[in-house]
């Protein structure tokens, strides 16, 4: 078995992003996560890597990926994938000096990435997961998971105050009283 206290709970990754020139009339261009780097450094600054016509793609920064134990389910699960992914949240640009898009947070739970998506305002993309941080993940979920067994809830039943009709009333006027 591992060792528990030497597993880490957090690994950085770069954020790769495309931009793509848009047809639509209210966008210029459409913004995504491409690709998660391994061994990145906390530089934020904006690095082009490659472009051609209508698309660019940027180094747009890094991100700390940090694991929970509570959150075991959802990683183990993306593991079990055939190609388990990181997602990777963008958020708008706040101010005209930033770029359209800025990386926010990179998971690798699917439940937590889908939270970021009801709102519509963030860009939310899997990209494939490195090796190493498939890896890192695998130590992590067999160290932490624990299986929680299924309980089926028992319904309960619904009674009506205002007319004294519910479980009781039901059972009183069948036994006669």
């Amino acid at each position: 078995m591992t060792d528990k206290q030497n597993i880490p709970h957090t690994a950085r990754i770069g954020v790769v992003v495309e931009r793509k020139d848009s047809a639509n009339p209210w966008a210029e261009a459409t913004w995504r996560p491409v690709e998660a780097l391994i061994g990145a450094s906390e530089d934020s600054t904006w690095k082009p890597l490659d472009q051609g016509e209508g698309w660019a793609r940027y180094y747009a920064g890094s991100l700390e990926i940090e694991l929970f134990k509570g959150e075991t389910e959802g990683y183990k699960m993306n593991l079990s994938q055939p190609t388990p992914v990181v997602y990777i949240v963008l958020r708008p640009g706040e101010n005209d000096d930033e770029p359209d898009v800025a990386p926010f947070l990179a998971t690798l739970s699917p439940y937590e990435a889908e939270d970021y998506t009801e709102s519509g305002e963030m860009i939310v993309e899997a990209v494939a997961m490195p090796e190493s941080l498939v890896a890192w993940a695998s130590v992590f979920v067999e160290a932490f998971h624990v299986e929680q067994p299924f309980k089926k809830r028992k319904q309960k039943r619904k009674s009506d105050s205002a007319t004294g009709r519910g479980a009781d009333t039901f059972k009183r006027s069948r036994n006669g009283g």
